[in-house]
């Protein structure tokens, strides 16, 4: 018999980012399994996307840096315990970490309403420590973003309700092995705290090789195209990527690289790259639809992903999903995706390591034709919404037989 199961994430839907992609896809994925989900999110702009199965409730929230998080926890609570009086809960399935509930709001959700389980996507503290080095590593503007400002300086004070998740929650899903450690690290858990592993899976079908689709590959035209993808942010590593670019180009002159990607730092960008003598080699596109996006990952040849933080990040998935080999950071957690059988590493923030790594699987079109191959069977294998909702499902009905 099926459940019903609130989904509480301040991101939703797809719009919204990774996290908003997650809770749409994966509820989608319960309700196949016989699940009814209903996803409390703060309130929107744009229609979510009506989904069977899934019903979509919108609460309001406080316009800050940060801030949101609490206002948004104390509203979403408020409709939970309306939605469980009309149509009682079975399971409630918090995304953190932009929802902040005190111990005491875990302590009686859990004896009110049901059991919670609560996925981390990544630390506050972690996000925090990302922006300190992509500072050391000189990254645009990281004290120019409000966003970044308000993680760099109030964390730690935040990292108290990560806390309270950690020792409130009936079970907690870390969306990677390093997320997890990252917790235990900062949060010293009970030594038989309930954590298990569950990396986020992408959309398959949105996300597929060129094959499907008759479009042209640009690994086998004269222009070869780096493609990378996210939030125009310091932590991202965008500047590096510019600067890697400038020795990239300088060697092999048939070389473009297209950014796509929302945020206030595009002039930054755009002025980097012009003053490096790239910017007619370069373009950053910020209104990029999904199915646009989905194109350009079968196109790329060799999607760059330099990010200085993660708690797992799925554009190289998307990308190895869509065929196309990823070169990314020497480090956990996208090292639990991406080796050198699918793409390469590189060492974060090391303009010529990027450069090296780029230039070497662009000399070999056939290698990274099977790369791209690879990385299609990984994700089909390992990351998928299905693998997904039944890892989840079989948490949900453990805890709520317990």
């Amino acid at each position: 018999m099926g459940l019903h199961i609130a989904m509480l994430s301040a991101e939703y839907p797809p719009r919204w980012g990774g996290m908003g992609s997650t809770v749409f896809h994966l509820s989608a994925a319960l309700v196949k399994l016989g699940h009814r989900v209903s996803v409390i999110t703060r309130s929107g702009e744009a229609a979510a996307p009506v989904q069977n199965g899934v019903t979509v409730r919108e609460v309001s929230w406080l316009y800050f840096p940060m801030a949101f998080t609490r206002s948004y926890g104390k509203n979403a609570l408020a409709e939970l315990r309306r939605l469980h009086a009309n149509d009682p809960v079975d399971i409630v399935h918090l995304h953190c970490p932009m929802i902040s509930w005190s111990a005491k709001q875990f302590t009686t959700v859990r004896a009110e309403i049901a059991p919670v389980v609560s996925s981390l996507h990544g630390s506050w503290l972690g996000e925090r420590d990302g922006l300190r080095v992509a500072a050391a590593h000189k990254e645009a503007a990281v004290w120019a973003n409000p966003n970044d400002i308000a993680i760099l300086l109030t964390a730690g004070h935040y990292a108290k309700y990560e806390r309270a998740a950690v020792r409130g929650s009936d079970v907690c899903v870390a969306n990677s092995e390093a997320t997890k450690a990252d917790f235990e690290a900062r949060y010293y858990p009970a030594s038989d705290w309930d954590c298990e592993v569950i990396h986020w899976g992408v959309d398959t079908e949105m996300f597929h090789p060129t094959e499907a689709t008759g479009e042209s590959d640009s690994s086998t035209a004269e222009t070869q195209t780096l493609l990378a993808v996210g939030r125009l942010a310091a932590r991202k590593g965008y500047g590096s990527l510019l600067r890697a670019f400038a020795d990239v180009h300088a060697r092999a002159p048939n070389t473009e690289l297209l950014i796509v990607g929302r945020g206030n730092l595009r002039n930054r960008l755009e002025k980097q790259a012009k003053k490096l003598g790239i910017d007619g080699s370069v373009r950053i596109d910020s209104g990029m639809s999904f199915d646009e996006l989905a194109s350009q990952f079968r196109k790329a040849t060799l999607v760059v992903y330099p990010s200085y933080y993660e708690g797992q990040g799925l554009i190289p998935l998307e990308a190895m999903s869509s065929g196309t080999p990823v070169a990314t950071v020497d480090m956990a957690p996208l090292t639990e995706m991406v080796d050198e059988s699918v793409g390469t590493l590189f060492q974060m923030g090391d303009t010529d390591s990027m450069a090296s790594a780029i230039l070497a699987q662009l000399a070999s079109p056939e290698a990274l034709s099977a790369k791209g191959a690879r990385g299609r069977e990984r994700v089909l294998e390992h990351f998928t919404y299905a693998h997904n909702a039944a890892a989840f499902s079989s948490i949900y009905e453990r805890i709520s037989r317990s």
